[in-house]
């Protein structure tokens, strides 16, 4: 695409937040991942041990760890990793998005019962979320402020109020990501790190006439104080242990019936498989940055050498261009229109990117999953269906 440099060995573009080129033309996730093969992981789990086991210890009775969980690839795995493993007793906390797609619904709950995990669920009201979505898109040029912002507050909420120090995550930033590396970490886990990385905004700037200070206290980070009072503080397993989502998720797959889906803008079925949303959300980054969910994976299969190059551009031509069919629940659920949307998309576009037109396409076929919350999805099912009384009745 006119004005985008890409990385000479993969297909990371120049637009990707916060990624960098050495002087070969070589981008920040491509040196990290020659750097995660030099890394003395024996050496690193080590760590992670003395990090569980001083966990442990410090619990007495209570809850080892904070697991954030959604039921996705990662969380699943983290799971298996904590209670298999490591015999960590993690308590799951879950922030729901209110957009679960059917396969994610059913992931979630598998991940709850095979692990026997106590869970806390946050799932904020439909009306809310739809309110934020459409805010969202104007001030963050994405659909989703509420799940980057809620994915962060409440396992810190919980963490604080329960007086659980640690959180565990899954994927380090220096695994794809490209904003930095394993062997120089510049992003810290620590309050606002997700506000850092993907929420940009606090839930105290939200704030408007449409939406109040209670409205959106529940995406309130707790202050410093609270933090630092019980201790809290959070880590990457894949950090400590050697991280291969790609493997991890066929293992997790065969051995626990963990399932994949179709999934809007990419030829892969397993990222975010639990929203039905993530597909509008990399069609926003793709109008905006010039890239979309296709690039990222490409990227990182031909890094592995299981794409070429131009293999890799050939995926991302047929899949981030698509308008995905999130696009019309987006619109239903903000009373946006499509060109409202486009007029939008197009002032969150770089700066490099103003005179560039982003080509777009229709699909070409239906998803096979429903794009409509799982939950939704039921109700109506529910409220069609006659009264078995009535029926008995009848008969």
């Amino acid at each position: 695409m006119k004005n985008i440099t890409y990385c000479t060995r993969c297909t990371i573009p120049s637009t990707q937040e916060g990624v960098t080129f050495d002087e070969m033309g070589i981008c920040t996730a491509c040196i990290s991942s020659e750097e995660k093969m030099h890394i003395d992981w024996n050496k690193r789990e080590k760590d992670l041990l003395e990090i569980l086991k001083n966990a442990k210890s410090n619990s007495g009775n209570g809850y080892d760890c904070v697991l954030p969980i959604s039921g996705g690839k990662d969380s699943f795995f983290q799971a298996h990793v904590l209670t298999q493993v490591y015999d960590v007793k993690p308590l799951a906390v879950t922030f729901s998005h209110n957009w679960f797609s059917e396969t994610g619904f059913y992931n979630l709950q598998r991940c709850l019962e095979v692990f026997n995990l106590d869970h806390i669920q946050f799932t904020p009201a439909r009306n809310l979320v739809n309110k934020l979505a459409r805010k969202s898109i104007n001030v963050i040029g994405d659909s989703c402020w509420h799940c980057h912002a809620g994915v962060g507050a409440f396992p810190l909420q919980i963490a604080t109020k329960f007086k659980i120090p640690l959180l565990v995550w899954g994927e380090s930033i220096a695994e794809n990501d490209g904003r930095e590396g394993y062997g120089c970490p510049k992003i810290k886990f620590d309050r606002d790190y997700f506000t850092k990385v993907s929420a940009k905004l606090t839930a105290e700037e939200m704030v408007d006439d449409n939406l109040s200070s209670k409205d959106l206290h529940p995406f309130s980070l707790p202050s410093y104080k609270e933090i630092d009072d019980a201790g809290v503080h959070g880590i990457h397993l894949g950090d400590y242990i050697f991280w291969d989502d790609e493997r991890q998720t066929e293992w997790i797959r065969d051995t626990y019936g963990w399932k994949e889906t179709e999934m809007e803008g990419t030829y892969k079925g397993y990222k975010s498989a639990e929203c039905i949303m993530s597909g509008m959300h990399d069609f926003t980054c793709y109008l905006k940055r010039g890239y979309g969910r296709a690039t990222v994976q490409t990227a990182v299969d031909v890094r592995n050498g299981l794409l070429t190059r131009k293999e890799g551009f050939e995926l991302i031509k047929k899949h981030d261009q698509e308008i995905p069919e999130a696009l019309d629940y987006y619109l239903e659920i903000t009373g946006l229109n499509d060109n409202e949307f486009y007029r939008i998309m197009n002032s969150k576009k770089l700066k490099e990117l103003h005179e560039v037109n982003i080509p777009v396409r229709k699909k070409e076929q239906q998803n096979l999953e429903k794009i409509k919350p799982f939950v939704e999805q039921i109700i109506e099912k529910h409220l069609k269906r006659e009264d078995p009384r009535v029926l008995r009745d009848k008969k």
